[in-house]
């Protein structure tokens, strides 16, 4: 497979009233291609979201889910600005230029930042031993990650619930 360089294609999602910040790594390679988070289909991220949250993201445009993102005051972006990367990997990352995260926390009400996976997580502390204290890591939603069955992602990941 044919290494790409990725600059990421798409803003974060954020306001001055987001309470958590949910990053994922980089933007996979269907994701670069529908110009939004978590769009490779077997991704369980949306519909972990919508168990978690009580709101459905599984089913609605991309426009109606950063509408549904605001209104449940999370925040959403990636760990990486810019790097090179095999596919859509996590494991293939380099040539890392990390996201400006303190710059998206910043004028928000942000106290908790949910790392979407290892390599989020890892990426997220190397270039932000600031934040580290108000950052954890949670399972990957990423069909990679398949020894967590949804039932199992979905009890994982309530734990954003108290921050909301």
């Amino acid at each position: 497979m044919q290494k790409r360089h990725v600059k990421h294609p798409f803003p974060p999602i954020v306001d001055d009233k987001s309470r958590i910040l949910i990053l994922g790594s980089v933007p996979s390679v269907k994701s670069v291609e529908n110009n939004f988070y978590y769009m490779h289909p077997q991704n369980r991220f949306w519909r972990v979201l919508s168990f978690v949250v009580g709101r459905d993201f599984a089913s609605v445009d991309t426009a109606e889910r950063e509408k549904l993102l605001r209104l449940s005051h999370i925040a959403m972006y990636d760990s990486v600005e810019e790097c090179d990367i095999e596919g859509s990997s996590d494991l293939a990352i380099s040539n890392v230029i990390p996201a400006d995260i303190g710059a998206i926390v910043k004028g928000t009400e942000i106290t908790r930042i949910f790392c979407n996976g290892v390599a989020s997580y890892n990426l997220f502390i190397k270039h932000n031993p600031e934040l580290a204290r108000i950052a954890e890591r949670l399972p990957s939603t990423s069909p990679a990650n398949a020894s967590y069955s949804l039932q199992k992602l979905i009890d994982e990941w309530s734990s954003i619930k108290k921050y909301l």
